[in-house]
């Protein structure tokens, strides 16, 4: 096997998520956020590695950064790895260290993005410049891609790229990127590793009610915030059937085996109390979803108003889109309308493929007491837009984390951070990685 990535690798892996979590891109929605300082910090890292990037932008300061490392074998299909550059929001009032400080304290980078997903950007960039100064060249081109907008509807970003710039991705029928090979310690002593290979589709909802106007002291049959509620309540009650799609069932399958648990996969309940906490990487993933997350009605307490509106987070499993519009239909009833306000597409990607067996490979050679097993991401990625492509996306940001350290907590959480020998893991899997697939 070829030599490791070196000393400065692991050095800049470092300063890099500390430098980009410093540049604030945080995507308040509706277009407001500016990537463009982030985008020009990786495009300046790629060009003194001699990697010629190249910056496109649909809205002034929306800025992706693309660049293609060619590989040794000119018939392979390439491969692509995306991050994106934006952030969600961050109140520093409610933190430890300053959201926007990319603090190194013990061993630990702090702040909005060191999960999702500016440590990725950062072991990426710190990947390709080893590469450079080592001349080591991957066998298949690698399109790297920093994207703007992920966390709103990523027109601004992949979505962008995906309509206008499609030749950049010309012979990619692979990606990776966030959300996956990240430690999941069962409190039992065992550490799992899983790699995704599947995400629900987004189904953002718009409900509306509409009634009948007057005053708050005359009785209203046609009260249009009682129409809402009703729906809103069904809709939040609603216990959706057990839906396991073939990445689930794997999932299933791979824990029972590693837990030594008999029984009938179909029996998808039963089998998830008896995996205790490592349920938690299924639980959310065996049926299709639908919260209610926001509320508008009415302008002043004595008025009804003629119209209220409901937002809801849904989400819908790979071939479970029909039924989960049917149900809609039902739960909202003839009352009230509903509509999408973001929809993608749900995935699912091949566990028999060369790509993941190199994946767990990888995992397993930087991690020999850990048990990979695949999953399907209970949210959604840049994958759903390059998909479009034909490009077959997996989730693969590794992290080796100590017990205790809430990964999933840190997605949109308060106190965001990672460990810096999670850096240092996840530089040397990717680095294995992308130079055996």
């Amino acid at each position: 096997m070829a030599e490791q990535v070196d000393a400065q690798a692991l050095e800049e892996v470092v300063t890099y998520t500390s430098d980009l979590i410093r540049i604030d891109t945080t995507n308040r929605g509706g277009g407001d956020c500016r990537e463009r300082p982030a985008a020009e910090y990786a495009a300046a890292r790629l060009a003194e590695a001699g990697i010629e990037p190249t910056l496109l932008e649909r809205t002034e300061g929306r800025t992706n950064v693309v660049a293609r490392i060619e590989g040794t074998d000119p018939g392979a299909d390439a491969l692509l790895l995306h991050g994106h550059l934006d952030v969600v929001p961050a109140a520093a009032a409610d933190w430890s260290v300053h959201p926007f400080s990319g603090e190194v304290r013990d061993g630990v980078v702090w702040g909005r993005g060191a999960v999702d997903m500016k440590n990725m950007d950062a072991m990426i960039l710190s990947v390709v410049r080893a590469w450079a100064r080592l001349g080591v060249r991957p066998r298949r081109d690698i399109v790297v891609a920093f994207t703007a907008d992920e966390e709103a509807s990523a027109e601004d970003g992949a979505g962008f790229l995906v309509g206008r710039h499609p030749g950049l991705f010309e012979g990619c029928t692979e990606g990776i990127s966030e959300s996956g090979a990240f430690t999941f310690h069962d409190g039992d002593g065992r550490q799992i590793y899983p790699v995704a290979a599947g995400e629900r589709g987004t189904a953002w909802l718009k409900l509306t009610a509409r009634g009948r106007a007057g005053h708050g002291s005359k009785v209203n049959r046609d009260n249009a915030v009682t129409r809402l509620a009703a729906a809103v309540t069904r809709i939040g009650e609603y216990e959706w059937p057990l839906r396991p799609t073939a990445t689930v069932r794997a999932a299933l399958a791979e824990l029972a085996a590693l837990y030594g648990i008999d029984g009938d996969l179909d029996d998808v309940d039963v089998l998830l109390r008896k995996l205790g906490p490592a349920a938690k990487l299924v639980e959310s993933t065996v049926r299709n979803s639908a919260n209610p997350t926001m509320l508008d009605a009415g302008y002043k307490v004595n008025v009804i108003p003629g119209e209220a509106v409901a937002h809801v987070d849904g989400r819908f499993l790979p071939g479970g889109e029909d039924e989960f519009r049917s149900t809609l239909d039902r739960l909202t009833g003839p009352d009230v309308d509903w509509e999408f306000h973001h929809r993608e597409v749900a995935l699912e990607s091949p566990l028999d493929s060369p790509t993941y067996a190199r994946m767990r490979a990888a995992i397993e050679e930087f991690a020999p007491e850990g048990h990979v097993v695949p999953y399907c991401m209970s949210g959604g990625t840049d994958a759903k837009q390059f998909s479009r492509l034909g490009v077959t996306g997996y989730g693969f940001t590794p992290l080796r984390l100590p017990e205790g350290y809430d990964y999933a907590a840190m997605f949109h959480g308060v106190d965001e951070r990672v460990p810096v020998e999670a850096l240092h893991f996840g530089v040397r899997v990717l680095d294995r990685f992308l130079r055996t697939v």
